[in-house]
């Protein structure tokens, strides 16, 4: 075998090592078969995928340097599901979480920022225990959703989707944020008042017990952020 051939092989098989060893990141960048940052506002990191894990970050909130709105908002019905899809598969470990703002009156989805103590949780993924450890259902998943409470009072929202990677959260800003905030208009909604409200950044601090934690020394575990709205 000649040695250009024995060094191309070499190189080939160390590509394929070097690739598999490489750190797995994600984006949530698309809602409901719509196009990838049509109706989800494109985030900073749609290209290295990696996480955040500055809390205090304004990019905290969505994600996005600035507004950066999509070019869409789509229709979702009280009582209905969104569904993200996640770019590649969710590959850490950690809670998936939801929240919503609606949009104020006179400003619609595409032109609002989502500043101010404005955003209500929806959803929070609950963890189980596994081999001293822990774990949640979320985990691999290549689209996940999440249900519009039917109480929600009709009109424009940012809906926005977090994912916690806890697999290095026993470190001081161990913990990283996968972010996305789509644009949705709800309809058919009812007369809910959603609370508590909260503020991104503001909510999170680096040593909440649900961000600075040993998921691999614990068996409970409580997300970080208010208490769910279930309307």
């Amino acid at each position: 075998m000649k040695l250009s051939t024995v060094l191309g092989a070499t190189l080939a098989a160390s590509s394929v090592e070097g690739a598999a060893l490489q750190p797995r990141h994600y984006t949530f960048p698309s809602i409901d078969g719509t196009g990838d940052w049509q109706s989800v506002r494109q985030t900073v990191n749609f290209q290295s995928n990696a996480g955040l894990t500055d809390v205090t970050s304004e990019q905290i909130r969505c994600y996005t340097s600035g507004s950066r709105a999509a070019s869409i908002t789509t229709s979702v019905a009280a009582g209905g599901s969104v569904s993200f899809k996640a770019s590649p598969n969710i590959f850490h470990p950690g809670p998936l979480q939801f929240y919503m703002a609606k949009v104020p009156s006179g400003k619609t989805a595409k032109d609002w920022d989502g500043s101010g103590q404005v955003w209500f949780k929806i959803y929070a993924e609950k963890a189980t225990a596994s081999n001293g450890g822990l774990a949640w259902a979320s985990m691999n998943k290549g689209s996940v959703s999440v249900t519009i409470p039917k109480n929600t009072p009709s009109g424009d929202y940012l809906l926005r989707i977090e994912h916690i990677a806890l697999h290095g959260a026993s470190q001081p800003n161990g913990a990283q944020f996968y972010i996305s905030c789509a644009q949705i208009t709800v309809t058919g909604g009812g007369s809910g008042t959603p609370s508590p409200l909260v503020s991104f950044p503001g909510v999170y601090k680096s040593t909440d017990p649900g961000i600075r934690v040993n998921i691999y020394g614990t068996t409970s575990y409580t997300p970080p952020g208010p208490a769910v709205w279930s309307g």
